[in-house]
């Protein structure tokens, strides 16, 4: 029997920030508290525990730009009434291809896709991958590329 692959640290840097950003959209809990407990249950490396906080601040502190972008791109589904799962994806995922810039846009947007192949429905991938492409289009992104997102 092979052993299961343990996801790499930044992914696992990437659930911890979902479930403390879902958690904070869901209760109002304060995301520094939920981040502690979090890592209390689900120990990260120094690097991976840094770029959770990064992805949750980050996300929090541009929450109003992105959810307007979200508005714009995804006028379908009015936010106020999208899944949080796929909401608070999709956030997550546009700080850190328009403003985090760490990886490349491609992989942030195939991370974003493998978190809502866990989290969310059977048509949470398909919706968030539409959504992040749109964007990257619109804004002229060159996908693969650290860096090469400008600021909205």
């Amino acid at each position: 029997m092979a052993a299961e692959k343990k996801p790499g640290w930044r992914r696992q840097a990437r659930i911890v920030a979902f479930k403390v950003l879902f958690e904070h959209d869901l209760t109002g809990h304060n995301p520094a508290r939920a981040l502690e407990y979090r890592l209390a249950e689900e120990p990260l490396p120094p690097d991976a525990a840094e770029f959770a906080r990064s992805l949750i601040y980050g996300t929090l502190a541009h929450r109003a730009e992105l959810d307007e972008i979200i508005r714009r791109f995804a006028p379908a589904w009015p936010l106020e009434q999208m899944n949080l799962v796929d909401k608070n994806i999709l956030r997550m995922a546009l700080y850190e291809v328009l403003f985090e810039n760490q990886v490349p846009v491609k992989a942030a947007i195939n991370e974003a896709v493998e978190l809502a192949k866990l989290f969310g429905t059977d048509a949470s991938p398909k919706f968030i991958n539409g959504v992040l492409g749109a964007v990257v289009r619109a804004y002229g992104r060159v996908t693969g590329t650290p860096g090469s997102a400008s600021k909205p």
